[in-house]
């Protein structure tokens, strides 16, 4: 492409290289926007294409075709009085055609009219009709472009059929173009038809779960009127459940089920069809890191129990660090998108000295959401209820066994351009706990929050920054081992052992009331998926805030990007425990 100040020449053939039939395309825009050079660029790019293995004869013909494509793309873009010229010439690699245009000026909308037809028309809808008036985008004054033109009408019926009126149609639409006053006159007629309500539920597809679980979303009494936003909150709703693969809600405008009703309306019955999804699911998985070693998991899932929209989970993994079991009953999600689960878990952990078996019953709700709009902000939201069982040993020091019971809160925010593998953008953890001791009626809180921030530079590298901070009140020594904080290892401060970080007692490792944690990280990416990173990691577990010593960790690594997510191996110092550590993970679902 060569570019001058007054000129755009786009080469359609490669240069030096071109089949002698092929044109170069000159193209003058004569100060048209970019929006309508491309246009014009696509339209003759298309024509040009053909001219190759053509005749004398044909070429000639595709020359005239190509300045009426350049005359119908202006069109397009509120040009109607341009006047354009196709000289032919001649250089090295062959024929070139010199296109220059005087764009003439742009057309603008001088008038509008948007009639309505039918039931619509009612007083009732007398606000309906204003509004959409108010929201017709190409109001007087404003460019005439092809596209805005078909977006605006497309538009108005759809805020028409939406609602109310499923049989709305445009009637009549004419744009009456002046091109010596580069004026236009805009005429639109809806016919909206008939009021339509909402009939009888009828349901397609279902074998295996119940009825129940559709009418436990799809909440209506027939009579209701038809709105479209409801039916897809209810589509939406069915596909976000595990038990169906796909549903599909919408009218039946089949004349056998119209039923007409007083007053010219029309009731359609509402048809939800369903596609189920398998009844059960085994999964295993097999993985090796650098923090435990070798891990096997396997997990069994069935979503329908003795004929009720229930599913069950359970499974089991294991590695030299921890071994657990669990047992889960799922309901479905809730009309306002809770997903409530009970279940039983048993976990026996022995890491850093400090041996621990739990057993414990449990609830958790959980709530995901979208921001409004178009917005990627996706938030979050954890209950849970846990009463549990733990005996813990702790190497070199007095153990002991507390029975509790602990509720949670926990609130997240994710702002990123991909879910797995963020580039750019932040993501912000907040959480809450409190409990009790069973046998002494003890208290103990717990707060914690976690942040990450994404930097995009350039085409391929990320900056990174995470930090966390975290504090334990505590009437009793005898804390559940999950409610202290330990850290250390790869997914937190590289250069030193798994959760190696924290109060030491006797020969061990065990949690401490304050966390504090912070990481740069810098990736350069030498293709689209490998890459090598820098770090520094540093952060402390300890009694206190003001008791913390920092434990700095820092190296550098390879980076793979995966299906799953970046895949990082890194090689980190330990400053505190002057020695070099390869942290890694590596795992595989079959």
């Amino acid at each position: 492409m060569r570019v001058g100040a007054a000129c755009l020449s786009i080469f359609l053939g490669v240069a030096f290289q071109a089949r002698a039939d092929r044109p170069e395309v000159i193209i003058d825009p004569g100060g048209v926007p970019p929006a309508a050079l491309s246009a014009i660029n696509g339209a003759v790019e298309a024509i040009t294409r053909l001219a190759e293995d053509q005749d004398g004869g044909e070429v000639s013909r595709l020359r005239r075709r190509a300045h009426e494509a350049t005359l119908s793309a202006l069109e397009t873009q509120g040009y109607f009085s341009p006047r354009v010229t196709l000289e032919v010439g001649e250089d090295f690699a062959g024929e070139s055609w010199d296109i220059t245009i005087e764009p003439g000026p742009i057309t603008h909308v001088s008038e509008v009219a948007l009639d309505f037809k039918g039931q619509i028309t009612r007083p009732e809808f007398s606000g309906r009709i204003e509004s959409l008036r108010e929201q017709w985008p190409l109001k007087e004054g404003r460019p005439f472009i092809n596209s805005d033109w078909s977006g605006a009408k497309a538009g108005l019926l759809d805020g028409v059929s939406r609602k109310d009126f499923y049989f709305a149609r445009l009637s009549h639409s004419q744009a009456t173009v002046d091109a010596e006053s580069a004026k236009a006159d805009l005429s639109v007629e809806v016919e909206s038809g008939p009021r339509v309500r909402m009939g009888p539920l009828k349901v397609i597809g279902l074998k295996r779960v119940p009825r129940d679980l559709i009418e436990r979303y799809v909440r209506y009494e027939p009579g209701d009127p038809y709105d479209q936003d409801r039916l897809d909150d209810w589509q939406q709703a069915l596909q976000t459940t595990e038990f169906f693969r796909g549903a599909f809600v919408t009218l039946d405008p089949d004349a056998a089920t119209r039923r007409e009703l007083p007053g010219e309306e029309v009731e359609l019955p509402l048809r939800v069809q369903v596609s189920e999804a398998p009844a059960r699911r085994v999964t295993t998985s097999i993985g090796v890191d650098s923090d435990h070693g070798l891990r096997v998991e396997g997990l069994y899932r069935q979503n329908v129990v003795f004929g009720r929209a229930v599913s069950i989970e359970t499974g089991a993994g294991i590695d030299k660090d921890r071994q657990r079991a669990f047992f889960d009953v799922h309901l479905p999600p809730t009309y306002k998108g809770y997903k409530d689960s009970v279940g039983v878990l048993f976990e026996h952990s022995d890491i850093e000295g400090l041996d621990n078996r739990r057993v414990g019953l449990g609830w958790k709700r959980r709530q995901e959401r979208k921001a409004a709009g178009d917005s990627r902000v996706e938030y979050e939201t954890q209950w849970g209820l846990v009463a549990a069982h733990d005996r813990t040993r702790i190497s070199g020091a007095p153990g002991f066994e507390v029975p509790t019971l602990v509720g949670t809160w926990q609130w997240l925010r994710r702002d990123v351009d991909k879910k797995y593998d963020p580039r750019e953008g932040n993501l912000v953890d907040f959480g809450l706990g409190a409990g009790l001791t069973l046998d002494k009626g003890e208290p103990f809180y717990r707060t914690s929050l976690r942040a990450q921030q994404w930097w995009p530079i350039g085409p391929r590298d990320v900056l990174t920054l995470r930090g966390e901070v975290g504090k334990v009140w505590s009437r009793t020594d005898r804390l559940p081992q999950d409610f202290g904080y330990r850290t250390g290892g790869g997914r937190s401060i590289r250069g030193y052992r798994y959760q190696s970080i924290g109060l030491p007692r006797g020969d061990a490792v065990i949690g401490a009331p304050a966390l504090a944690v912070a990481s740069v990280e810098y990736t350069h990416y030498f293709t689209d998926m490998f890459g090598m990173n820098v770090f520094i990691d540093a952060g402390d577990a300890a009694e206190s805030f003001g008791r913390m010593k920092m434990h700095v960790g820092y190296g550098a690594g390879l980076a793979v990007r995966t299906p799953a997510g970046p895949f990082f191996v890194d090689l980190a110092y330990g400053q505190r425990d002057k020695r070099l550590r390869l942290h890694f993970s590596l795992g595989i679902a079959f």
